[in-house]
């Protein structure tokens, strides 16, 4: 897939390049996660430019929890993904299903494989932080992977906030560290004080992600402070399974319908995008 760059006037690009030009500080991406082709192809509908796989929206379609799928389980999805829109896809591929850095950079290959723009890789490998060393030799062999051919942009994730261990220091070396290892993006999910995240986006010099959630700052704060993609994760995955629990709750517990209003709604977009 090819597309045009912005900055180029037009001139013919691969889809990472494209994908990577949308990312500008201060005018952030919004990026959010669908978690099957159907979720995907009625954001591509509603305008989003670009669209992100979330590991624990994936493993929902499955009946599992989030950090249970398989490297091939997640590609899968993702390629599927990528087959049903027009789009740039990344894809949330946790710890890259590795603890060896040859290996991660193996599934960063993968994923360039089946058509993505994007993927990430993190440094949590479901139990523990790696150690700052061999987080920064994985994500250098997982950067070393993205920039071969066919290129893919690479996001690196520092997990620390996400676990435990609040630690704005720490977390900001690793992204200077993981920056200087060759990553496109960096990624601290979990962060949501403004100040904190103003230090780390001054911190470095690659554009930044912030995950939306509910304490997060609005996107038009998180643009002043140079901010350049903003993603949800598996919010929007958990919210329609809440639509879901809440309809069958009040046909269960009360025999109504009210549930029907909100179910005209989406038939009437799945007809707009899917038809």
């Amino acid at each position: 897939m090819t597309s045009t760059d912005p900055r180029e006037g037009g001139a013919p690009i691969g889809i990472a390049e494209a994908f990577l030009a949308l990312h500008v500080p201060g005018e952030p991406l919004l990026i959010p996660n669908p978690w099957d082709v159907g979720s995907a192809r009625l954001l591509a509908w509603m305008g989003f430019k670009a669209l992100a796989t979330t590991s624990s929206g994936s493993a929902m379609t499955l009946g599992q929890l989030d950090g249970s799928l398989s490297r091939d389980q997640a590609l899968a999805q993702a390629a599927m993904i990528v087959d049903g829109v027009r789009i740039p896809v990344s894809a949330d591929l946790e710890n890259c299903f590795a603890d060896e850095a040859s290996q991660a950079a193996e599934t960063v290959r993968a994923a360039a494989s089946v058509g993505l723009a994007g993927c990430s890789i993190e440094d949590w490998d479901g139990e523990q932080i790696y150690p700052h060393d061999v987080a920064v030799e994985r994500v250098r062999a997982a950067a070393a992977a993205a920039h071969e051919e066919p290129r893919i942009v690479l996001t690196a994730r520092a997990e620390n906030y996400l676990h435990g261990r609040e630690d704005l220091a720490d977390t900001i070396k690793r992204l200077q560290a993981y920056q200087d290892a060759g990553a496109d993006v960096l990624y601290a999910p979990g962060i949501t004080e403004l100040a904190e995240l103003r230090a780390l986006v001054s911190s470095v010099e690659r554009p930044v992600n912030v995950l939306a959630m509910a304490s997060t700052p609005p996107v038009a704060q998180l643009a002043d402070i140079g901010v350049a993609r903003v993603s949800v994760g598996g919010a929007f995955a958990f919210a329609a399974a809440g639509a879901l629990v809440a309809a069958a709750t009040e046909l269960r517990d009360s025999g109504t319908y009210l549930y029907a209003e909100l179910s005209a709604d989406g038939r009437a977009a799945v007809r707009a995008a899917f038809g």
